[in-house]
């Protein structure tokens, strides 16, 4: 069992706006602060983040990036923000975090988004399940709990969203629900807290209120999930890369429409009437 500091912080702030005729109002606007991990008292990265959930996004950052294999390699990971940073203690295990870090993509991800090369290389052994299928009542259902959910996007704007859902066939159940600064932080929280739960991906759905971009795409396979949806749109690389392993991306999520652009095989179009006594 991994020992977690549970820090927590301030994740909306009032502050005094102008608008366009001069009246003075007060608003809300999310907390943005840096984090800098340190792995084993060496330092990792800095992130920039909301601050909602560091423990789990620190988890999922070395997760996703393949810096620890597993969870069970991870002792205690201890946030302190009054330091803006965050002491990552391994069992002993991280002698070629140099060679695995060395070679650096920088992404798409709001300015601040890293890979590491390695895992470009890798996404060719990825293969997700291909029996996985997902119904529409399902997909709406979806975009329905996120456009009523109350949220900080609501409150101050400015933030992504990411979502797991256990795919229940005509319904699902909502997991996990995390917002960030940035949606590679969501989604990196999203997979640390399935860490800390061993949750699988084969029967879960991933939603985000951001692009599907090749590191989404990656991540998202990373996790083992066949289905990512998206509020936006994707990308071409992001696109190359769900067809490599299998996944099927949805786009446009809104209201009663989406747009399939791959796996279009696993979704089931029929709609069951279930009838009530």
């Amino acid at each position: 069992m991994v020992k977690l500091s549970k820090a927590v912080a301030p994740l909306i702030h009032e502050v005094k706006v102008v608008d366009e005729q001069g009246r003075e109002k007060l608003i809300h606007v999310p907390g943005e602060r840096p984090l800098t991990i340190y792995l084993d008292k060496k330092e990792l990265v800095t992130l920039m983040t909301l601050g909602g959930a560091p423990e789990a996004l620190i988890l999922g950052y070395l997760r996703n990036q393949r810096l620890v294999p597993s969870i069970d390699y991870i002792e205690s990971i201890q946030v302190d923000w009054d330091t803006e940073s965050a002491a990552v203690t391994t069992k002993g295990n991280t002698v070629d975090i140099e060679e695995k870090t060395s070679r650096r993509v920088v992404t798409t991800g709001c300015g601040q988004g890293t890979i590491f090369g390695g895992i470009m290389d890798d996404i060719d052994s990825i293969q997700l399940p291909i029996k996985a299928e997902i119904t529409k009542p399902a997909i709406y259902e979806i975009i329905d709990h996120i456009r009523t959910r109350s949220s900080i996007y609501k409150q101050a704007g400015s933030v992504h969203a990411c979502a797991v859902f256990k795919n229940n066939g005509q319904s699902v159940e909502l997991l996990h629900f995390i917002e960030d600064v940035g949606r590679h932080n969501a989604v990196d929280s999203i997979a640390g807290l399935m860490w800390l739960d061993e949750q699988s991906g084969e029967d879960l759905i991933f939603y985000t209120t951001g692009r599907l971009t090749s590191e989404m795409v990656i991540k998202g396979a990373q996790m083992g999930i066949p289905f990512l949806l998206s509020r936006s749109g994707v990308t071409a690389m992001g696109l190359e890369m769900a067809n490599k392993v299998n996944m099927t991306l949805f786009g446009r999520c809104s209201g009663q429409h989406y747009l399939i652009y791959s796996g279009v095989n696993r979704v089931n179009t029929k709609e069951v009437n279930v009838h009530t006594a």
